[in-house]
């Protein structure tokens, strides 16, 4: 039998396998086609500013975006091709970890129902913590599986870095550490690990590995904990009921995972917790692993919707281990039916990507901020020696500064928390005197009219400003996005 002939017969007996290629093909020729994100830009900024850590999150992503653009260059396709690569790791870790816990045949099927989500595809290409995030986080899985089950004492120190590593991606990664505790003090026949010093030394190590994030805390003054921690303390302490965040987390997750794959996992989420709760029953050490892992952060967050509105993306590390026990459960006949919302749902995502089929009335879009800066660029020739600022926390200054040669201030340069660009370290006095444009999105577009008024922060910092006329920008032929443009002259910082 030849090579072809060998391939041809494994894949025709491993039809899943060919199936999450086709998915991964897909999503990599959709790669050229997708423009800058808001969020690509500002993690590439984070690379390209490198420090321990940074104020809204940890480094990695931005370390991930830094050696990928130094290797391969600074293009909008190879900041994509990082988070491509670095999700095709990640389906390649859930594949091993899935191993674990099922048979060949609900091992594909599992691999399946996680290569072919929404959230997977996003991840593949928009840079945000998530990207690394879920990669370390299914790799200190796998490390602790061996560790506890296959007694391998080394993976304890193994599983310590890759839970440090995650941690330094974003910081629900902390979740770890708590699911594994949680699962030794739940398992009669594993508790006995919590007196072994393998299990304290991997969670030490793991600490250990996340003393960059704390020691830039440390160095300004736990900025970026307490901007995670406090708002959304107080928001959830005030304990005001909101249907609409409730049903529109709901609808986040139909989303991400696609209606089969949700309902199969609520299913099994009420059936364990019934048991639990009614029954008393705790499941078998393996399963127990797995839900360790999957209900503090499915269930604690989705506790949380009702008083809190909690983002698309903070429940992702769940679906790990989540979609492993779906794999236990699902038949033949839903996984068909997932798999044709699935391909539905990625056509009509491609057929946007190319076509910008349905304007989207957001910042949080990838048309229209190459064709801004160089606007922008000229009318830096038409009004010289003029520094460019933006007040939309980081969106509009982050994808001017990917573009642009220039450096691209935020609103930090009217006196207005900035989150990163705070901590750049840039002297705002040397502008003191210089005169700039001011760009701010309209962002729901309706004429393309001047705004008619001026923020009375412009006037507080320069001498005179004047509104110019809107930049227009057109996508597929079609006016689709409109940014309003003030000339200000003589920048005076506050002190």
């Amino acid at each position: 039998m030849s090579s072809v002939e060998k391939i041809t017969s494994y894949f025709k007996k491993n039809k899943a396998i060919s199936w999450v290629l086709a998915f991964q093909l897909f999503r990599f020729i959709l790669l050229p086609f997708m423009g800058l994100m808001p969020q690509d830009a500002y993690y590439h900024l984070y690379g390209q500013n490198l420090s321990l850590s940074y104020f809204d999150h940890p480094g990695m992503i931005g370390y991930i975006l830094r050696i990928f653009t130094d290797t391969f260059g600074q293009t909008v396709f190879v900041v994509k091709f990082a988070d491509f690569v670095i999700t095709s790791a990640t389906i390649l870790s859930f594949y091993k970890l899935a191993s674990y816990f099922l048979s060949k045949t609900k091992q594909q099927k599992a691999l399946l129902l996680f290569a072919s989500t929404i959230f997977v595809s996003i991840l593949s290409f928009n840079s945000t913590p998530d990207v690394p995030l879920l990669l370390f986080w299914t790799l200190s899985l796998v490390c602790l599986y061996k560790a506890i089950f296959e007694e391998k004492k080394w993976y304890w120190v193994l599983g310590g870095v890759a839970m440090g590593l995650a941690f330094n991606s974003k910081y629900t990664a902390i979740l770890l550490q708590f699911g594994l505790l949680a699962f030794l003090i739940f398992s009669n026949k594993y508790r006995k690990l919590l007196l072994s010093p393998w299990v304290w030394i991997s969670i030490i190590i793991s600490a250990a590995v996340t003393f960059p994030v704390w020691y830039w805390n440390y160095q300004n003054e736990f900025a970026s904990f307490a901007f995670q921690s406090s708002a959304r303390t107080s928001s959830i302490s005030k304990f005001e009921i909101s249907p609409k965040n409730f049903f529109g987390a709901i609808g986040h997750q139909l989303f991400l995972l696609l209606p089969i794959l949700f309902l199969v996992i609520i299913t099994f989420t009420y059936k364990y917790i019934k048991r639990a709760l009614l029954k008393f029953k705790i499941p078998q050490a393996k399963t127990l692993f797995l839900l360790a892992f999957f209900v503090p952060t499915f269930v604690g967050f989705f506790a949380l919707t009702p008083i809190y509105w909690v983002k698309l993306n903070w429940m992702m590390p769940s679906y790990i281990t989540g979609i492993i026990i779906a794999g236990m459960f699902i038949n033949k006949k839903l996984l068909k039916l997932q798999l044709i919302f699935s391909i539905v749902f990625h056509v009509l995502f491609s057929l946007q990507i190319l076509f910008y089929l349905v304007p989207i009335k957001s910042d949080d879009t990838w048309v229209g901020w190459k064709e801004l800066a160089i606007e922008t660029e000229d009318l830096q020739e038409k009004y010289p020696n003029t520094f460019v600022f933006s007040d939309d926390n980081y969106k509009t200054a982050a994808c001017l500064n990917f573009f642009m040669d220039d450096k691209v201030y935020a609103q930090n340069i009217i006196g207005l928390p900035a989150l990163h660009f705070d901590y750049l370290g840039d002297d705002l006095y040397t502008l003191k005197g210089k005169n700039a444009l001011f760009i701010d999105s309209d962002k729901r577009f309706k004429n393309k009219n001047k705004l008619g008024e001026i923020n009375p922060l412009l006037t507080k910092y320069f001498k005179n400003v004047t509104e110019l006329e809107p930049i227009i920008i057109k996508v597929n032929g079609k006016e689709q996005r409109k940014f309003w443009i003030f000339y200000c002259t003589d920048y005076q910082p506050k002190k």
